[in-house]
């Protein structure tokens, strides 16, 4: 069975047919929204309910012609979960999956997202939250194809580089949590790539062809932090000449990127919580009661629960921002991509000046090896562009990047560079190859050609045996 095409109304929108699955314990959760559907203009819906031992059993019509399934949890024990999902991948296996569950408090998303969810709804259950969604999910999964899937996947993970397992394994939430319309909020210092997160979760999303606006919370003045976001009213205040309608009402049906979220003022807090709860907000200045159809991802510092322990920034919103939540790694803690990044950059200049990329040389490539990077990938750059302008060679040598010097003489000489580049490799590979089979030492010995007690040789000496099982 494939999804069915999407017929239309009289006025040429079209109607979207949901599935409502369902078990003894969650029917009261399915009622609310059969009635919260009955209501709506443009959708149609049918019951099924679900048991371990029986299945799922349709209400009278057969499982066909569904467009998007909304599937109502009870229980969240993995084992439970996994026949579920099984069953609906069976019954509905083309139909985006919409999460709802009878304990919100309880409710754990990361198993439910790499189970197949698309995306999922706390309750209580919204008009104004429920209906989009519902549209989204079925009108991408109707409208996407190869191509057009190709083109987002390109513009969205092309520009994140790097491949230690610490750094893959954030980039492979990047699709999960696109699919979902859940507030999401990333962690890192500055320059580890925030932006380029929240960009690729925007561009792989069903809001990928509406605006993407971000905004440095940090770099706005206080007294405009909320004009600027919630729009403002001629009049509202000394140099309010004219109406603004604000950065919310500019990411309409997209995504709004709040950079720095930390900086918010205290009021600025209440209003974002306010919107985030209820899909509402206030022009500043005006009594009218606007809305807004937006997903809102937020980037702070990497301490930013001690910010919230001090009090410095509100703990309801804290958590209302934080439903997804992703931690980028220094560029220090992934030492082993600064070489791909380096390229990458070192390429992309040369593009941009239409010349032959610059070569690094081994030395230098140890000096970048041995920096600390507080600056992290930014850093990187800058180092880079810097070292481009003063050099006149093909290659770029230590003196051209302009960082301390912390190696000797005696270091420096090509085998104590060799012996430490070559060192970083292994232990980037070995991490790799484990991780791509999840700690089994067999497997992956077997999958780099190598003897199992060598291979458990190399993971000693590197100290990698605690991330590896025997099999």
């Amino acid at each position: 069975m494939t999804s069915a095409q999407l017929p239309n109304l009289t006025d040429g929108s079209p109607v979207i047919r949901v599935a409502i699955v369902c078990g003894p314990e969650t029917t009261a959760l399915a009622d609310s929204l059969e009635a919260l559907l009955a209501k709506a203009k443009g959708f149609t819906f049918s019951r099924v309910d679900y048991s371990a031992e029986s299945g799922l059993k349709p209400h009278g019509d057969r499982l066909g012609n569904t467009n998007v399934v909304v599937a109502a949890l009870d229980s969240f024990e993995a084992t439970k979960l996994e026949l579920f999902f099984a069953s609906l991948r069976r019954a509905f296996p083309h139909c985006p999956v919409l999460v709802t569950t009878t304990h919100p408090d309880a409710f754990d998303v990361f198993p439910v997202l790499e189970m197949g969810a698309s995306d999922f709804l706390l309750a209580p259950l919204r008009r104004s939250e429920v209906l989009p969604r519902l549209m989204r999910q079925a009108l991408v999964t109707y409208g996407g194809d190869a191509l057009v899937q190709k083109v987002k996947e390109d513009i969205g993970l092309k520009q994140i580089i790097g491949e230690s397992p610490a750094f893959l394994e954030r980039v492979r939430c990047v699709p999960r949590f696109a699919r979902c319309d859940a507030t999401v909020l990333i962690s890192g210092e500055s320059g580890t790539g925030k932006e380029l997160f929240a960009r690729a979760i925007h561009y792989l999303s069903p809001r990928a062809d509406r605006p993407f606006v971000p905004v440095n919370c940090g770099a706005l003045p206080e007294n405009l932090v909320e004009s600027e976001i919630f729009g403002h009213k001629r009049g509202a205040f000394t140099g309010a000449a004219s109406d603004q309608a604000g950065l919310i009402c500019e990411a309409e049906g997209g995504t709004l990127f709040l950079d720095e979220i930390d900086c918010l003022t205290p009021q600025a807090q209440v209003k974002l919580l306010r919107f985030l709860q209820d899909g509402e907000y206030r022009s500043v200045g005006s009594q009218q009661i606007l809305h807004a159809n937006i997903r809102v991802v937020a980037a702070a510092n990497s301490d930013f629960s001690h910010v919230v322990r001090e009090g410095k920034f509100r703990e309801d919103l804290f958590y209302r921002l934080n439903v997804l939540s992703l931690t980028l790694p220094a560029l220090r803690e992934r030492r082993g991509d600064i070489l791909l990044l380096t390229h990458d950059f070192l390429e992309k200049q040369a593009a941009i000046t239409d010349r032959q990329p610059k070569k690094l040389s081994l030395a230098a490539l140890n000096c970048l090896l041995s920096h600390s990077w507080p600056g992290n990938v930014r850093e990187l750059q800058n180092v880079l562009t810097r070292a481009i302008v003063l050099s006149d060679r093909d290659s770029i040598e230590p003196s051209d990047l302009d960082l301390p010097d912390s190696l000797t003489a005696k270091e420096h000489s090509f085998q104590a560079m060799k012996s430490r580049a070559v060192q970083r490799f292994e232990h980037d590979f070995l991490a790799a190859v484990l991780d791509a089979h999840d700690g089994n030492i067999t497997r992956a010995a077997f999958a780099v050609k190598k003897n199992r007690r060598a291979f458990w040789e190399l993971l000693r000496k590197h100290g990698l045996l605690a991330s590896a099982r025997r099999g």
